[in-house]
């Protein structure tokens, strides 16, 4: 499944590419959760080697279980996404820790995301292909595009919402000490729980 298309084609993922980072993501988690240790990689894809930041998300149904991402492209892609993978699993606050059991009841979904860019008019935001990102300070707060699509969020509520995720009042956005940036994701998922 893929959803959340809009960036520049160039910057897009095939199907190829896009399997082969849910199948690593799948068995970076099976081999870290079963052994304690990181599977060694080598991807068959360039794209794969490219600097981009990425989000693993983990759903048990239609309930998000756990979700990591790094915005920073500090290494190449399929190293960020086994790592977030890991640590969606692992350390996300919000939830307790996977099991190798519960692993195969799971789907994994990858946002690939394009770099930040300063938004200086709120108006340029656009709900279901814009992710955001809110900062003030040391609080910062993101949400990926496809969370307004999911909660039937406006261009408003998604700011006021991403807002809140910072720890910041709803209405920061608006003020002058808040940088608001924005940022497109390709989104791609297994079709089933369990496999790639």
């Amino acid at each position: 499944m893929t959803a959340g298309v809009a960036m520049d084609e160039s910057g897009l993922l095939d199907e190829g590419a896009r399997g082969e980072l849910l199948h690593l993501a799948r068995h970076t988690l099976d081999e870290y959760l079963t052994y304690k240790r990181m599977p060694s990689y080598r991807p068959e894809r360039a794209k794969l080697k490219s600097r981009q930041g990425a989000f693993v998300s983990l759903h048990r149904g239609s309930t998000l279980r756990g979700c990591i991402g790094q915005i920073v492209p500090d290494r190449e892609l399929h190293r960020i996404v086994a790592d977030c993978a890991v640590s969606a699993a692992t350390e996300d606050t919000r939830f307790p820790p996977i099991t190798a059991v519960e692993l195969s009841s799971l789907t994994i979904e990858i946002s690939v995301l394009t770099p930040p860019r300063r938004v200086t008019d709120p108006s340029e935001i656009e709900v279901g292909r814009h992710g955001i990102i809110v900062s003030r300070g040391y609080r910062r707060g993101l949400l990926l595009p496809q969370v307004a699509t999911q909660y039937g969020w406006d261009r408003e509520a998604f700011l006021s919402q991403t807002c809140r995720k910072a720890g910041l009042p709803e209405s920061a956005w608006k003020e002058p000490d808040t940088v608001v940036e924005s940022f497109e994701a390709q989104v791609f998922s297994e079709a089933q729980p369990g496999a790639s």
